[in-house]
């Protein structure tokens, strides 16, 4: 399915559904909020359950011959003959289930039947924690109820086609993205029910599909048939990962080439965690537990040492990263080569940033893992608030992050889109693309996209989501990225890389007492702390620092000197700078004439009041 028709998959009817199910047998044994904990498990128990239905039996007769010839370690072999990456042995289906009346047959038959799940189902089972809510679906006596409305939907979640007697489709079958549309449809719909934040979770599909042509289409010349690997550090329900790789595929087809494609992830959220392994497992992505780590990227790396050729990313902004600094052992001892950063003048700087945000970690932690030794390197997409741009004084760990990134030259361009483009967040957001092999004419510049009126409106709000990238739009953007010119609308512009860099200096007067100015046992000049001022001037400065002091300073304070030893080097980027649009003022005479008439209007009231 390509990416535009899987925009065109209707998630409605199935969700609808799915939901019913919840009205019909959780209400009032579960608030709303609490659905997803029997929903989401369940969908994708009768999922993985359709998948094998059809080698059941060749399962049960591989278990029969193990078990006669008394091999303990059986998973391989059983998945074998399921031909899936998992596998299940129990003697039931879901729909044998369904039969059992006695609650306590019930009860011992359906563990039985999560029991024969393979090892990497049973770690989902259990970052579901579904086993928990076995034992309260049988006292509210509702869980019968809920297997046989998942055995007996109306929907067919089978990557097969329901068929009628004459051999038409009476249900057609539902592939992977649509099965993944659907879990995050559910998980949006449940996210609203608990007023839970669904960017935690994934990304806009229009938001993605932009990221994919920054990342993709620069580099289609350049593609191989080969081995590619795309890797997302917070990676939900792995969603934009898929996309990714589906929209390489296509691109390398286009070009003539035929690729294999690797996924990997991290991701912190049991429930997320959970959706992304079983939906790695239905595509036959082999041992996902190595493909998608559990755990905090920061504190817990999954990939350590590992690179990787593609990296996408929309990680948490605005929250806080305490708790793994202090795994890491606090954040004044943290150690971690992830976030020192190696200058080309050979000095290392700590790009730790405050505790309150460690959104640019996950922007480094990409950098840690690009690949030095092929000849695309690597290309990143990351979306990030506006505090990556600007936030941090120079040599604060912010700055300095952005000093790292821009003096090794792997920023390409960064892109501002609309406000409210994402579920999490009504604020600016900006896609960072990132490249170690950028191409010639891209070598020592940054490229600046405005986006922000690019957009066209949602007719239902999702979330905080109000607007969404039509495909005109993505067009749009492509068409400025890959010109690279500074556009005559305003909308695209070109910078070297010193245009963001900037020295900090501080400016130091001298200390007066008694008339005099104080000096130390050498006869060096003592500052007044009180009269120290800081400037920032630009590298790009006619003249540098020293320009600066003689035209901004020296005219106005001629004792005033620059202590050098306190400079210090920072990068900010503002696009309220390179983009403000001024707005036009009104003219006197129409601001004179609204005054009479607001004038003229109070004295006909006034003349009211006193009649």
């Amino acid at each position: 399915m390509k990416r535009e028709e899987t925009q065109q998959f209707n998630a409605g009817p199935y969700v609808s559904y799915i939901w019913s199910i919840a009205d019909d047998w959780l209400r009032d044994v579960y608030v709303p909020s609490d659905y997803r904990k029997v929903i989401l498990p369940m969908v994708v128990l009768r999922r993985l359950d359709l998948v094998l239905e059809p080698t059941k039996a060749k399962v049960l007769e591989m278990k029969r011959a193990l078990d006669g010839d008394k091999v303990v370690e059986q998973d391989d072999a059983l998945c074998g003959a399921a031909g899936q990456n998992f596998c299940n042995s129990s003697p039931f289906t879901m729909r044998e289930l369904t039969s059992r009346t006695n609650p306590q047959k019930l009860e011992a038959d359906f563990t039985k039947y999560l029991d024969g799940f393979s090892a990497n189902v049973q770690e989902i089972i259990r970052r579901f924690e579904f086993r928990n809510q076995i034992p309260k679906m049988l006292d509210a006596g509702i869980l019968h109820g809920v297997i046989d409305s998942f055995v007996n939907a109306k929907v067919n979640l089978s990557p097969l086609p329901v068929l009628n007697d004459d051999g038409s489709v009476r249900q057609p079958g539902l592939d992977n993205h649509a099965v993944g549309t659907v879990y995050e449809e559910l998980l949006r719909k449940f996210n609203e029910e608990s007023n839970a934040q669904a960017g935690d979770f994934f990304t806009p599909r229009d938001a993605i599909w932009l990221m994919v042509d920054l990342v993709f289409r620069p580099i289609r010349s350049e593609l191989k048939s080969t081995t590619y690997t795309c890797y997302d550090c917070a990676c939900g329900t792995f969603g934009m990962v898929t996309i990714a790789s589906d929209k390489l595929r296509e691109v390398a087809k286009a070009a003539g080439k035929k690729v294999s494609i690797h996924l990997f992830g991290q991701e912190n959220l049991g429930e997320a965690w959970a959706i992304a392994n079983a939906d790695m497992l239905i595509k036959g992505e082999g041992n996902t537990t190595n493909r998608v780590a559990f755990g905090s990227t920061l504190s817990e790396d999954g990939f350590t040492g590992r690179q990787f050729d593609f990296m996408f990313a929309n990680p948490p902004y605005g929250k806080s990263w305490k708790k793994d600094a202090e795994l890491m052992g606090g954040k004044g001892d943290i150690t971690d080569p992830r976030f020192q950063g190696r200058l080309p003048n050979g000095e290392t700087v700590s790009m730790l940033p405050r505790v309150s945000d460690g959104q640019l970690l996950f922007l480094l932690n990409n950098v840690a893992k690009m690949k030095t030794d092929t000849a695309l390197g690597s290309r990143i997409a990351e979306v990030n608030n506006g505090s990556s741009l600007f936030t941090g004084d120079a040599g604060s760990g912010e700055s300095n992050a952005r000093r790292f990134l821009i003096e090794n030259d792997l920023v390409e361009a960064i892109v501002a889109v609309p406000e409210n483009m994402f579920y999490n967040t009504g604020i600016g957001t900006y896609i960072w693309i990132l490249s170690n092999r950028k191409e010639p004419r891209r070598k020592g510049k940054i490229q600046l996209i405005d986006a922000t009126q690019m957009f066209v409106p949602l007719r239902r709000n999702l979330g905080d989501k109000n607007c969404e990238f039509s495909p005109g739009n993505r067009e749009e953007i492509m068409r400025l990225f890959m010109d690279m010119t500074d556009d005559p609308k305003g909308c695209s512009r070109v910078f070297d890389n010193k245009e963001f860099g900037y020295w900090q200096i501080t400016v130091e007067r001298p200390l007066v007492e008694n008339g005099k100015v104080k000096t130390d046992k050498k006869g060096r000049v003592q500052p007044d702390k009180k009269l120290r001022d800081t400037e920032n001037v630009p590298f790009t400065y006619p003249g540098g620092i020293d320009g600066f002091f003689e035209k901004e300073v020296k005219p106005y304070v001629p004792d005033a000197w620059v202590d050098k030893e306190a400079t210090k080097i920072g990068y900010e980027i503002s696009f309220t700078k390179y983009f403000y649009k001024p707005v036009k003022l009104r003219e006197l005479a129409e601001i004179a004439a609204d005054l009479k008439a607001v004038e003229s209007e109070a004295k006909d009231l006034l003349g009211e009041v006193i009649a």
